[in-house]
């Protein structure tokens, strides 16, 4: 996501030159860190701080501004976040207000894994089932597909002994009890990969299996079991059904975002590919003789991802993600696939199309 060159002025230069549009700025003193900041008119910002005023002006102190254009709430929000990492290195995170999500963590560091809902990312072997609009959200789905399932619900660092005095759940068959040594690691991790599966998935694994088990006791007779299995099927699709668009497994979280570019004739496509945001592309709506959809897939041919992208990095890019999709001035259209050979190109059309006969409206941060 690095940045295109900035634009500069100087506090004695004409500000009538600069365009009253969106833009991210950057402020330079001759000492001490530069003012960050993004704004929806960018002249008016800069007479506020540089020109004459009631309030404080910094004309006396500033050395230069350095600002880009966005066409976007989200381009805006990715170029922040990429020029606060470059001039606040150990700060920006609180520099731009940037929250993580909740995702549901399958935790491997214990021979008896189970689930937690967190926050922060951890532990390379875990798998991250999010994001989620909510905390609340999350522990709602993990105890709705915790019933699906037999593994344990509690949350100590468990050391199982036949004296151990057990939980509820245990009691009412709905954990393998491996904490009275019920079960020993191999079944209870067998049990443990059908919910890795179940999340990696997106439920899939486990919609196979059931539908499978009622079609078979179906076949042979058995309408008791087929009604039970049904019944499980449909609680299985009631629990996929009840989350947002936007939960999967985070590691492999693929989608492009289509918003409005400043560069006439085009709009801005931001590829999100295995939890990364890549670089924006400015799409051209004529195609010189070409269908959209070959050029697309042409575009699509020669997307990478970072191969060297730090856990932290991939925390950040998905809390990016999830404050634009999740919010009330999400702008632009999103499009999640499972994986990039999946890309819907008739529906990226649409969108496209969409997003580019939409009139120019007022952006508000």
């Amino acid at each position: 996501m690095k940045p295109s060159p900035a634009c500069i002025i100087h506090p004695n230069d004409d500000l009538e030159c600069v365009e009253d549009k969106p833009a991210v700025f950057a402020l330079f003193a001759a000492r001490g860190e530069p003012y960050l900041a993004k704004t929806n008119f960018l002249r008016r910002r800069l007479r506020r701080l540089l020109g004459d005023s009631r309030w404080a002006s910094l004309r006396g102190v500033a050395e230069r501004v350095e600002y880009w254009r966005t066409g976007s709430r989200l381009s805006a929000s990715l170029l922040q976040y990429t020029l606060a990492r470059e001039y606040y290195p150990d700060t920006y995170i609180q520099r731009i207000k940037l929250r993580y999500p909740a995702y549901v963590r399958l935790v491997s560091n214990n021979a008896y894994p189970r689930t937690t809902v967190t926050s922060r990312f951890s532990g390379t072997d875990s798998l991250f089932y999010g994001p989620f609009r909510s905390r609340a959200a999350a522990e709602e789905l993990e105890g709705q597909f915790l019933d699906l399932f037999q593994i344990r619900r509690c949350q100590e660092d468990l050391v199982p002994a036949a004296d151990h005095p057990g939980c509820i759940y245990g009691e009412m068959n709905m954990c393998l009890r491996p904490c009275q040594e019920m079960v020993g690691e191999a079944e209870y991790a067998s049990e443990v990969a059908r919910v890795r599966d179940f999340l990696a998935s997106d439920g899939q694994s486990l919609l196979l299996t059931v539908e499978r088990a009622r079609d078979r006791a179906s076949e042979d007779m058995d309408f008791e079991e087929a009604a039970r299995q049904h019944r499980r099927l449909e609680k299985v699709q009631q629990v996929m059904r009840s989350r947002d668009e936007m939960v999967r497994d985070a590691g492999q979280l693929c989608g492009v975002a289509v918003t409005k570019a400043i560069v006439a004739g085009c709009v801005e496509l931001r590829f999100f590919l295995e939890g990364q945001w890549l670089p924006a592309l400015n799409f051209r709506l004529d195609g010189a003789g070409l269908s959209m959809d070959a050029r697309l897939r042409e575009v699509a041919s020669r997307l990478e991802t970072e191969s060297r992208m730090t856990l932290g990095r991939r925390q950040d890019h998905l809390a990016l993600l999830s404050r634009w999709y999740y919010s009330s001035w999400r702008d632009g259209e999103w499009l999640g696939f499972a994986h990039r050979r999946e890309l819907p190109y008739r529906k990226l059309v649409r969108a496209i199309s969409r997003v580019a006969g939409q009139e120019q409206g007022t952006l508000n941060f």
